[in-house]
């Protein structure tokens, strides 16, 4: 009997030498996984120049009392379209919990929210998504493309884009600067 695991809630790090390179050194928080494909916010790369100030304007939010802190690379697929993840102490329309560990929102309530301050207390904003068919993810979890690593907020939430793929590695008691491209053989 065919048992697959999902892993909403988990981080893929991409591992040395991943075919696509839009990839390269990602760390993806994953917050849909089940039989109809996985969804993922990247949340280890700053756009250049896209700030959050930048976006609430662009949707004529006042800006003046919010963060100014980079938005994130979230992956290549609809590079337009906002997703925020954040911390379980804000609910609002359509979030997605992902276990008990962050919630996923793609509305424009929580920016309102984060621009009046009553916002969640942690949070990442992110523009795009990595998105796999059915079964791709599964495929490619086989092979040499990604490291799959437990979900820990404070990772997610508490370590600056550039440290998190190494921190994440080293969480999971790998020493990122000894990985390698390719398998080897005995």
């Amino acid at each position: 009997m065919d048992q697959t695991r999902f892993y909403a809630g988990h981080i893929l790090l991409a591992l040395p030498g991943m075919a696509d390179r839009r990839f390269d050194h990602s760390v993806i928080a994953l917050c849909v996984h089940d039989e109809n494909g996985a969804l993922g916010i990247a949340v280890g790369e700053e756009m250049e120049g896209v700030r959050l100030r930048d976006l609430l304007e662009s949707f004529d939010i006042d800006a003046s009392a919010a963060p100014d802190i980079p938005v994130m690379r979230g992956g290549p697929v609809e590079p337009r379209r906002g997703f925020v993840l954040h911390s379980l102490d804000w609910g609002g329309q359509d979030m997605v919990r992902i276990g008990d560990l962050w919630g996923l929102s793609g509305s424009l309530d929580i920016l309102k929210a984060i621009a009046e301050g009553r916002g969640p207390s942690r949070y990442i904003v992110a523009l795009g998504y990595a998105g796999w068919e059915a079964g791709q993810l599964e495929q490619e979890l086989t092979g040499d493309s990604w490291f799959l690593a437990p979900g820990d907020a404070d990772l997610l939430f508490d370590t600056g884009a550039h440290g998190k793929w190494a921190t994440a590695f080293a969480a999971s008691g790998v020493d990122s600067t000894l990985l390698v491209s390719g398998g080897g053989s005995a």
